[in-house]
């Protein structure tokens, strides 16, 4: 006596409500097929069943006939004698189902949906490094550089075969680029393992290039810098890496700038920074000092009683930006120079000096408005050691 095997709910197989919607149907499914599928799963009987029920519950409620005749009358609503039940052709837009995902895990090639490798492919993107030096970033360049790439063969053309010859459809796919091949229930498409997806083979290599079509070759390119580009920064030379196949676009060259340190300035962003060394005279009494830029020297008023380690803005004065939107700021700290060898006539007038001023204007100065300021060095050093 046969025993009847009685099917799951076909909401209950994806996981979803009675009420889901489209959307939700088709999510449920792309997650299971992916979890559940034969290549993914090698031998696995039990995964391969799930894989199947998956499946045939999807093509059941992803049609709004067969959906709205199984909430009616259940699994005899779509068996085969109504023209329901599980249609293997939904395996005909696997890649579809999956939203992308095909090409990720070969699922595209495994049902063929995937792309013949012998049609028009974009060429590689190459890669240089260039290194310039710091004014050269500040005001732009043009330079120009040695790289090797692959490009065609001039003695064949590109074509890879020796001249006067061609190449020949390739005997196992028949020009097709793909083989087939049964799967159980579902038809297996992978690239050909002879033409490698072009479809034809090349019978007599060309000499030169050895049936590659490509040689490696020298090639000098013009780069413009532009003024304010910073290290790390890219500059996209269009069609300049190698080119396509089969009539394909050439990829592109980006050039990776490295910018040398410089001696005096710091860049942050578009603002420089640099410090200024200045006599004490000029800092006591006021005056002028001489600020390099960019752009030559700037002369910058110093106030009475400046402060060593005071920053001064030169506004404008700092790295033009990329775009061409305006420039950053010059941010130059003053501090005191101390002479190291001194005159007499240096010497005595300093002595004279020290002794007309007051101790206390050498006090160490902490916070602006601590009391403590206004004590004197000598007083603090007393409490310290009691």
């Amino acid at each position: 006596m046969s025993k009847s095997v009685s099917k799951r709910d076909y909401y209950d197989v994806l996981g979803v409500s009675r009420s889901a919607s489209d959307s939700e149907i088709k999510s449920a499914y792309r997650k299971l097929a992916m979890k559940h599928h034969p290549d993914r799963n090698p031998g696995d009987a039990a995964a391969e069943e799930s894989f199947k029920e998956a499946a045939e519950a999807y093509a059941v409620l992803a049609d709004t006939d067969k959906r709205s005749a199984y909430d009616r009358f259940g699994h005899a609503g779509v068996s085969s004698a109504a023209g329901g039940g599980f249609d293997p052709t939904v395996f005909t837009g696997f890649e579809d189902i999956l939203g992308g995902l095909g090409d990720i895990f070969g699922f595209g090639d495994l049902f063929g949906g995937g792309r013949r490798r012998g049609g028009p492919q974009r060429g590689a993107d190459l890669r240089y490094d260039l290194e310039i030096t710091f004014e050269e970033s500040a005001r732009g360049a043009e330079t120009a550089i040695q790289i090797q790439r692959q490009e065609h063969c001039d003695e064949c053309h590109g074509t890879g075969s020796a001249p006067g010859s061609s190449a020949s459809t390739c005997p196992q796919c028949r020009g097709q680029g793909q083989v087939r091949f049964q799967q159980g229930f579902f038809t297996v498409a992978r690239t050909c393992p002879q033409c490698r997806g072009a479809g034809k083979v090349i019978t007599k290599p060309c000499t030169a290039c050895r049936g590659a079509a490509r040689v490696a070759k020298d090639r000098k390119i013009t780069v413009k810098i532009p003024a304010g580009i910073a290290s790390g920064q890219q500059l996209r030379l269009q069609g300049e890496g190698e080119p396509g196949f089969a009539g394909g676009p050439a990829g592109h060259l980006y050039v990776v700038v490295h910018v040398q340190e410089h001696a005096f300035f710091r860049r942050d962003g578009l603002n420089l920074f640099c410090e200024i060394p200045v006599n004490f005279p000029t800092l006591a009494l006021g005056g002028e000092i001489q600020v390099p830029t960019l752009d030559g020297v700037e002369k910058v008023k110093v106030h009475e009683g400046t402060e060593t380690g005071t920053t001064l803005r030169l506004k404008g004065k700092g790295m033009p930006d990329v775009g061409g939107r305006g420039r950053g700021d010059l941010f130059a700290t003053v501090q005191a120079h101390t002479p190291k060898k001194l005159t007499k006539e240096q010497r005595q007038l300093l002595e004279q000096l020290g002794k007309a001023l007051p101790a206390e204007q050498f006090a160490p100065r902490t916070r602006e408005g601590d009391a403590q300021n206004e004590r004197n060095l000598f007083d603090r050093v007393k409490d310290m050691f009691g």
